[in-house]
């Protein structure tokens, strides 16, 4: 057993549900070793999760594990509780996804981690509090002595995330499993926590499990990586051999299906038709403003969610709107669409201001613009079957057609986006997320608009059901000729779909060009640290490449010198001021970009 600090062995997870019985993981065999990073990988399903917690005992009531976990040679599965608690929590800790179920809500940070090491360690509190600051330092959570003191949901979800790193690491574990710890965080946040787990591994020697369905994660964080699909393990191997030598069919699906930026043009996924050299503009969007008062004390404040926009689209063209969560990519979406009210600004839809538009007027246009939400689970109807859900939009915008008429388009439509049409009376619980987004895009399809807003339409998915969403939003865009927005805080998907870019910051365009320009000549500070964080599937490259750092945290869009991050030269040190607004200056033609400092 030397050298291991976990091994895995003929383990099987079973799930009693009422349909069926369920064999989530069968027959795994698996080891970590000292100081290494094993890197889990594969699609949702696959059993990744379900293998790690049965392995520490923390599978739901209707679970049952059977095989050999053992812990440094002593065996623990099926252990009680109480034995399992006295190296779990300390010796074994784990990260889940979602920090927000894992902390608890009414206990402030320093007191969650101060619990941990007297629970633990049995340190007095004066000891633990100061153990629990010198963690936080750790994982670079600025001004720690502040954040003890605050609350789970005053803290952003990176900061949260970093939080959950310092209680897994807080007692000096030998083993660190990280369950998609990154996977619902923005790109740069997700660069930051990666770095800080390979420092960890790094200079206190933690093994880690990193279990994720990105492979871009993996490769620059893995030493030895397990390929996990049905349950089973179909290749592992060394890190380097599994990327550039990969044995099994579906390993190499799940290289293929990760869009890389460093391949540019090279790769076929970032095809885009080109467009007519006449296209005209269909939608233009002047100085848009979209903003929320929000009571602070005494006094009410505007949150500018959306702060001075303005940009046009062209007939066919396909404009990826990206950013981090809260630069007011989705309050712009639902402005567009007159979902959300706006503060000022115009928006003109063929010459037509939407602004002046109300009642019967804009119903009649609204076949024109459709959205595909993030999360279709939350836009589709439970209790109305598939077929009445993508049937809503043309008994409501195309009352003259029959029944029949109606269910022949229903059915085509699902044969386009590849449902079977035999589905038609199935229920959204019975579908995949994949599936489902599906039924969101045809239902968005099936009165033929002229412009489609996709409102971070495939973050949720995994790589290869998001190159199958990407490639069917492509084709549909192509067959029915419209216009597209495609939000996204994921800039190696916008390459595939986007014939020009626009990066926000804070409710602000900050860089806008031609796809070819951005990525290849990006000239914001913000642009730069976006694509440089974006993880790429080649282990090589990702140790080498060197990022650019956004230093400090997001300022609060609250704060009047919020929009100066990066001209900082022109504030003034007064958040009540009125302060300097950066213009858009022209670099180049059609490439704007954001006043800034320069960077040295």
């Amino acid at each position: 057993m030397s050298g291991k600090i976990l091994e895995i062995s003929n383990l099987d997870v079973h799930f009693t549900t009422p349909d069926c019985d369920v064999h989530a993981v069968k027959d795994l065999h698996l080891e970590v070793r000292e100081a290494e990073c094993l890197g889990v990988v594969g699609e949702s399903g696959s059993g990744k999760s379900q293998a790690f917690l049965a392995a520490i005992g923390l599978l739901s009531g209707n679970g049952r594990a059977s095989g050999s976990v053992k812990y440094r040679g002593q065996e623990i599965l099926g252990q009680s509780q109480r034995a399992l608690n006295r190296f779990r929590g300390s010796k074994i800790t784990m990260i889940f996804q979602d920090p927000l179920t894992s902390l608890t809500p009414h206990m402030t940070i320093g007191a969650q981690l101060v619990e941990t090491l007297c629970v633990h360690l049995r340190l007095p509190r004066d000891e633990a509090a100061k153990r629990a600051l010198e963690v936080l330092e750790l994982v670079r959570i600025p001004e720690g002595r502040r954040r003890m003191s605050q609350f789970p949901h005053e803290l952003s979800g990176g900061m949260r995330q970093r939080v959950m790193i310092a209680m897994g690491v807080v007692c000096g574990p030998d083993l660190l499993i990280a369950d998609e710890p990154t996977t619902a965080l923005d790109v740069t946040v997700q660069a930051e926590i990666l770095e800080i787990m390979r420092d960890l591994k790094d200079e206190l020697k933690t093994s880690i499990v990193l279990v994720s369905h990105d492979m871009g994660v993996i490769a620059g964080m893995a030493d030895r990586v397990a390929v996990m699909r049905g349950g089973e393990i179909v290749e592992t191997g060394p890190v380097d051999e599994i990327y550039y030598a990969p044995k099994h069919g579906y390993t190499r699906m799940l290289l293929e299906a990760v869009p890389r930026l460093d391949l540019g043009d090279q790769s076929a996924q970032s095809k885009v038709k080109e467009l007519p050299p006449d296209a005209q503009p269909i939608l233009k969007v002047d100085d848009l403003r979209v903003h929320f008062p929000v009571a602070e004390g005494w006094r009410t404040k505007d949150l500018r969610a959306v702060d001075g926009v303005s940009f046009y689209l062209r007939e066919g063209e396909a404009l990826g709107i990206v950013g981090e969560s809260g630069c007011g990519k989705s309050s712009l979406a639902r402005a567009l669409l007159k979902l959300l009210p706006k503060t000022d600004g115009a928006v003109l839809w063929l010459g037509r201001d939407l602004g002046r538009l109300d009642g019967e007027e804009l119903r009649k246009l609204r076949r024109d613009f459709q959205i595909v939400f993030q999360d279709p689970l939350a836009s589709l109807d439970p209790r109305m079957t598939v077929g009445e859900s993508i049937a809503e939009p043309l008994r409501s915008l195309k009352p003259h057609l029959s029944r029949e008429e109606i269910r022949r388009c229903v059915r085509d439509m699902m044969d386009q986006v590849g449902l079977e049409p035999a589905w038609i009376n199935r229920y959204p619980h019975e579908f995949s997320g994949g599936q489902n987004q599906r039924v969101g895009v045809a239902r968005a399809m099936i009165v033929e608009p002229k412009l489609v807003i996709c409102d971070e339409a495939v973050s949720a998915l995994d790589a290869s059901i998001q190159r199958q969403m990407v490639d069917l939003i492509r084709e549909l865009q192509s067959e029915f000729d419209m216009s597209l927005i495609f939000i996204s805080h994921d800039l190696s998907v916008v390459r595939q779909i986007a014939h020009r870019v626009m990066v926000l910051y804070l409710g602000r365009i900050v860089e806008l060009a031609d796809r070819d320009v951005i990525y290849g000549d990006p000239r914001h500070p913000y642009t730069k640290a976006l694509l440089s964080a974006v993880p790429i599937p080649d282990p090589k490259l990702e140790r080498a490449k060197k990022r650019v750092r956004l230093t400090g945290e997001l300022p609060s869009p609250l704060d009047s010198r919020a929009p100066l991050v990066f001209l900082k030269s022109k504030a003034i040190d007064d958040p009540e001021a009125v302060q300097y607004r950066p213009k858009l200056i022209e670099v180049a033609p059609g490439h704007l970009v954001a006043e800034h400092d320069a960077v040295t």
